[in-house]
């Protein structure tokens, strides 16, 4: 840990410098810039000196003046080329000698052994307030010109015998302050920028980090699969993801607070709920698993379970409430549907264990050890005892249906022969029931891609439940040809389809996404017919239509029918009106489409 924590110190100080050194190359530019404004008005100065003052004119002062703006002309071509942009410090002690050190030399060429006071605190001064970083720099530019100032009067011999030793002493220690004061006036304004660089960097990391974090967050809030809530105690939202919009039925989530302005008599299908929910959370503070009817935005009505919390401020007052909504419709259909079954299943068993039970408990009032039982009692126990068998195993293969799907083995299948061959199966059921049976199965149709003991098994289920569920007399008709996949018109009273499995198909719309060319297929009776509102849920699991209150069936065929044509590839419908008999169609592709 402390290791990365020095890997962070170091590359913060490496920015940090960088910066202190583009800062430093930015400043010089206008540094230079007067210092050339300056050397030019002296240099002026001393022409008009010569040209128009009586007093002796010593030249030397002219040429050191031009030697100066030399040197800040030159520092400040360097400044743009290569050179300059990697060595600024040197750019720096350049700058700070030309006005300085040259002008001492001048002044030792002069024979004149003079302390250039006002021109070194001016050009420390100008460095101190346009470049106030690098100090150090700044104390070695001033200690190169005492040093140089020390090094010309001892090598030339330079006499100071007009400045007495107090006056002296006082010019080096006025000089002494004037470079302690610039010293650490810049180095307290390092300090200073270095300290707002760094909280700088902090704060912008800081910021970094914090917009990641809201956009992982705010990814969350809106791919969330629950709805994601606020809502003020007045009953209207303040915020929604489109979770929430697509569960209330809304286009978005401004939608949703748009809209929804007054909870309780807008969403809960009970208003008397909202007062129910605000008082559970008033109670405990939260609330969970909170089911209620809602209204959606187009009027349907939906189940929804809601979690959520009160926020409040420092005086305990409620603020908003926050929380999760999720769709529970499907779960609480699901309940109710393994409720429309454990009836059916009691039902559908209770009548044959009663009356084997009342036929075992009536022989065993008989007398003696050993009781005959006649062949029709026999019968009628293993007739009994077959049902329940049939029953059990029907509610054993749908449920190891929906955990395991159909395993389908494929092949190029007549469907002429398949349907033969139910029929034949079913033929003492037709028998029974006088029915006239006609296959029109064409012998020249092609084959289907279809695994043959499925197929057999829709074909039968669909024949039985014709016969079972109409009066004696039936006519049954099996008919198939192949169709374009887009021409297939699903008629308002198509059977609604397993989504899981296969799209929905909208009325009077295309069958979508099929191959080009389809078997379509129909099982015809001129039976009692079916009513429309039976058609719509006919397929579902566990369903029996009115006519069939009197089966020993569970009303499983039909929904492994979908099951089954719905593993091929194919759909499955039923076309019927009241009275005029009813036609179960289905489709399966062609057997040029195996893979």
């Amino acid at each position: 840990m402390n290791y990365l924590g020095n890997a962070k110190s170091v590359q913060a100080l490496t920015v940090y410098e960088v910066w202190r050194d583009r800062f430093l190359r930015e400043r010089l530019r206008p540094a230079v810039g007067i210092a050339i404004f300056f050397a030019f008005t002296i240099t002026v100065y001393f022409l008009g000196e010569r040209f128009f003052a009586r007093q002796e004119f010593k030249s030397v002062y002219l040429y050191t003046s031009a030697a100066v703006e030399l040197g800040l002309l030159t520092c400040f071509v360097l400044q743009k080329t290569s050179f300059g942009q990697r060595y600024p410090g040197l750019l720096f002690l350049a700058f700070s000698w030309s006005l300085t050190v040259v002008v001492q030399l001048g002044l030792a060429v002069a024979q004149a052994g003079e302390l250039p006071i006002f021109t070194w605190i001016l050009a420390f001064l100008i460095q101190a307030t346009l470049i106030p970083v690098r100090w150090r720099l700044h104390l070695i530019s001033q200690l190169g010109v005492l040093c140089c100032h020390v090094g010309i009067n001892l090598v030339l011999n330079l006499s100071l015998a007009k400045y007495t030793p107090f006056k002296l002493t006082g010019l080096y220690l006025y000089l002494f302050w004037i470079c302690l004061i610039c010293d650490l006036s810049v180095y307290w304004y390092e300090c200073l920028q270095r300290k707002e660089f760094s909280t700088r960097r902090e704060l912008e990391s800081a910021y970094q980090q914090l917009e990641v974090a809201e956009a992982k967050y705010r990814s969350i809030f809106e791919n969330a699969g629950e709805g994601i809530f606020q809502s003020t105690p007045d009953g209207r939202y303040i915020t929604a993801n489109p979770a929430l919009a697509r569960i209330y039925g809304c286009d978005s989530p401004e939608e949703v607070t748009a809209k929804f302005t007054d909870i309780e008599r807008q969403l809960y299908v009970d208003p008397a709920r909202r007062n129910e929910f605000l008082r559970a959370i008033e109670e405990s503070g939260t609330v969970s698993d909170f089911e209620s009817k809602i209204y959606r935005s187009d009027g349907s009505i939906v189940w929804i379970s809601e979690k959520a919390r009160a926020v409040r401020d420092s005086s305990g007052a409620v603020l908003y409430y926050e929380g999760l909504i999720e769709d529970i419709t499907q779960r609480k259909q699901a309940q109710e549907s393994l409720r429309l079954f454990i009836h059916a299943l009691s039902h559908d068993l209770r009548n044959p264990v009663a009356g084997m039970l009342m036929v075992l408990k009536n022989w065993q009032t008989k007398p003696g050890d050993s009781i005959a039982i006649p062949r029709s009692v026999l019968e009628r126990m293993i007739q009994g005892s077959e049902q329940q068998l049939r029953l059990i195993n029907s509610l054993l293969e749908v449920h190891a249906g929906e955990l395991r799907g159909l395993v389908l083995h494929f092949d190029a299948v007549d469907l002429r022969a398949v349907v033969e061959a139910a029929a034949t199966d079913l033929e003492p059921l037709m028998n029974e029931g006088k029915a006239t049976f006609k296959n029109l199965v064409p012998d020249n149709l092609p084959a289907v891609k279809a695994d043959k003991t499925q197929l057999w098994r829709v074909l039968s289920n669909l024949i039985a439940n014709a016969l079972k569920h109409n009066l004696p007399g039936l006519n049954l008709t099996v008919s198939a040809q192949v169709i374009k996949a887009d021409k297939l018109i699903i008629n308002q009273s198509t059977a609604k389809q397993d989504t899981d499995k296969l799209p929905l198909t909208n009325p009077q719309s295309p069958i979508p996404n099929s191959p080009s060319s389809m078997i379509y297929c129909t099982v015809e009776d001129d039976g009692v017919g079916i009513l429309p509102e039976q058609c719509e849920h006919l397929f579902d699991l566990y369903v029996r239509g009115d006519r069939s209150r009197h089966s020993v069936g569970l009303g499983l065929g039909l929904y492994l029918c979908r099951q089954i044509i719905g593993a091929h590839g194919g759909q499955i419908g039923v076309i019927s009106t009241p009275g005029a008999g009813a036609s179960f169609w289905f489709t399966l592709p062609l057997a040029e489409n195996l893979r």
